[in-house]
């Protein structure tokens, strides 16, 4: 399981005892969340209907009965006309050589069918990059990116972690890499976090 995978399988059973009520009502569907876990679990997110509903919770992996990667929903198309789908039909061409996939709300929207995206929302993507990205070409990447019809918060995901195309694109000699370990301000989001 990798960070931002969607699974199905998870009941109201696996929450734990003090889980708001409206975990309860939306554990059909969870995002795989980068945390160090005990063996046969896996760390995932609840997602409730308002932007601020989000429990932190584990999922045995025993339950897990489904799963969707983001680079499944890349060709995934919506009937709905808003901004952030409109964005991902422009940028479909341009990342069609990349290995890219489609996260956050539009992510669980195209996967579910449960409407998560507002006229506001930004598009989320992810990026893998097993090898270095050279920051002109991050820089490239992120003009193209602010071509389009609503803001693109493009993660960069490395092997040991995940960072923002935009941060690396930017003129800082350190970025914030996300890991499972948590964040670290690092040189060089190739390289192991020490």
């Amino acid at each position: 399981m990798n960070a931002h995978d969607l699974l199905w399988g998870m009941t109201p059973a696996h929450l734990p005892a003090g889980a708001p009520a409206w975990a309860k009502d939306a554990v059909g569907t969870v995002v795989v969340r980068r945390a160090i876990v005990a063996p046969g679990f896996v760390a995932v997110g609840v997602r409730g209907r308002l932007r601020e509903q989000r429990f932190a919770a584990l999922m045995p992996m025993a339950a897990v009965q489904r799963r969707v990667a983001p680079e499944a929903l890349r060709d995934v198309v919506s009937t709905r006309d808003l901004p952030a789908l409109q964005a991902l039909d422009q940028l479909r061409p341009v990342l069609a050589p990349l290995s890219w996939g489609v996260t956050g709300s539009a992510g669980f929207e195209l996967a579910t069918g449960i409407e998560a995206l507002h006229a506001q929302s930004d598009l989320d993507l992810i990026l893998r990059t097993p090898e270095p990205l050279d920051r002109n070409d991050a820089r490239d990447l992120l003009a193209t990116l602010d071509e389009v019809t609503c803001a693109v918060d493009l993660q960069l995901q490395t092997p040991f972690g995940a960072v923002a195309l935009r941060e690396w694109a930017g003129p800082s000699r350190r970025v914030l890499l996300k890991t499972a370990n948590g964040a670290h301000l690092v040189i060089d989001p190739w390289q192991a976090v020490a």
